[in-house]
C-alpha cells in the first residue's frame, strides 16, 4: 500500500468512527416558576416541592434530547397556569405523573417502589383469586376464597421488591417517591 492509500483508509476509519457515535445535544430541563401568586395553601406548597424535587432528580440523568423537550413542554403548560391553587395543584399531580409514566417508556426510569406498588395489585389478581378458589374448592366452602388474597398480595410484593432493587443496581431508580 502506497502512503496515500493508507491516508484514506485511516479518513475511512476516522469517518466510521464518527459516523457510529450518537452525538447528544445537551438539553436542560426547565424550572417550574408557577404564575400564582403566594399562597398559605399547604397542600399547593407540598405538591409544588414533590414536583420540584422530581425535576432536580431527572436532570442528574443523562436524557435524550426528545424526552427533555417533551417534559419542558409539559413545564412551560404548567408555568402559564394562572388559575386558583385548587386548579394549579391538580394540574401539577397529572403532569408529574404524565412525567413519570413518560420517563418509565421512553428511558426506562422509575421511582422508588414503583414495582412494588405494581405488582402488589398484579400478585392479588393473579395469584391470589386462583389461589383462593383452589382453597375454596379444596375445602368445601367458597369462604375460604379471602385467604389467597393476602398470599397473592406478599407474592406481588417479593416480585415487585426483587425488580426495584434489580432497577436501583442498574442505575434506573431515581430517588423519588411518590404519594
Amino acid at each position: 500500500m502506497t502512503e496515500k492509500d493508507c491516508r484514506i483508509k485511516s479518513y475511512f476509519i476516522i469517518f466510521q468512527k464518527l459516523r457510529c457515535k450518537s452525538f447528544k445535544l445537551i438539553m436542560k430541563i426547565k424550572s417550574f416558576k408557577p404564575k400564582i401568586e403566594e399562597t398559605n395553601d399547604a397542600n399547593l406548597h407540598k405538591a409544588t416541592l414533590k414536583f420540584e424535587d422530581l425535576l432536580a432528580q431527572l436532570r442528574k440523568k443523562d436524557l435524550e434530547t426528545d424526552l427533555v423537550n417533551n417534559i419542558n413542554s409539559e413545564i412551560e403548560y404548567l408555568n402559564t397556569i394562572s388559575d386558583s391553587a385548587k386548579v394549579l395543584q391538580r394540574q401539577i399531580k397529572k403532569t408529574q405523573m404524565a412525567i413519570i409514566k413518560l420517563i418509565e417508556k421512553e428511558a426506562k426510569l422509575v421511582v422508588k417502589n414503583f414495582y412494588r406498588n405494581l405488582w402488589l395489585a398484579i400478585g392479588m389478581a393473579v395469584f391470589g383469586i386462583p389461589l383462593g378458589v383452589v382453597f375454596g374448592l379444596g375445602f368445601g366452602n367458597m369462604a375460604f376464597l379471602g385467604i389467597g388474597l393476602p398470599i397473592g398480595l406478599v407474592i406481588g410484593i417479593a416480585v415487585g421488591t426483587h425488580l426495584d432493587n434489580n432497577a436501583k443496581e442498574e442505575g434506573r431508580q431515581l430517588d423519588f417517591e411518590m404519594d
